[in-house]
């Protein structure tokens, strides 16, 4: 069974920075695509970026140019910096994985979620 972990949530003021990690029970390159997803208050959860085995990114329009997905496969560990951030930003973060490719869109792993806050 893989496990992921997230250390917990953050609070930031508006156009501040935080970054997510979300650490692995397995070695992190036997997960062929990990994730970022997020809900917010009263909304659909959303996936917010991905990246696969070969370090390859994808990014929703939201965060595109803001958010840095990236992988530690040494520490096994997956990490979100996120810069310039907004109000809207505001929601639970979850990491996710899979050992299927990326654009299979199967997530049987999953982070317990943590929660970010921006204030403007």
């Amino acid at each position: 069974q893989v496990q992921l972990v997230e250390p917990g949530g953050g609070s930031v003021q508006a156009g501040g920075s935080l970054r997510r990690s979300c650490a692995a029970s397995v070695y992190s390159y036997t997960l062929n695509c990990m994730a970022w997803f997020r809900r917010a208050p009263g909304k659909e959860r959303q996936k917010v970026a991905h990246i696969d085995s070969n370090d390859r990114t994808s990014y929703s329009d939201s965060v595109k140019g803001r958010f840095t997905n990236s992988k530690d496969n040494a520490k096994n560990t997956l990490y979100l910096q996120m810069n310039s951030l907004m109000p809207e930003d505001t929601a639970i973060y979850y990491c996710a994985a899979d050992r299927y490719a990326c654009y299979l869109g199967s997530w049987r792993y999953w982070g317990q979620g943590t929660e970010v806050t921006v204030s403007s």
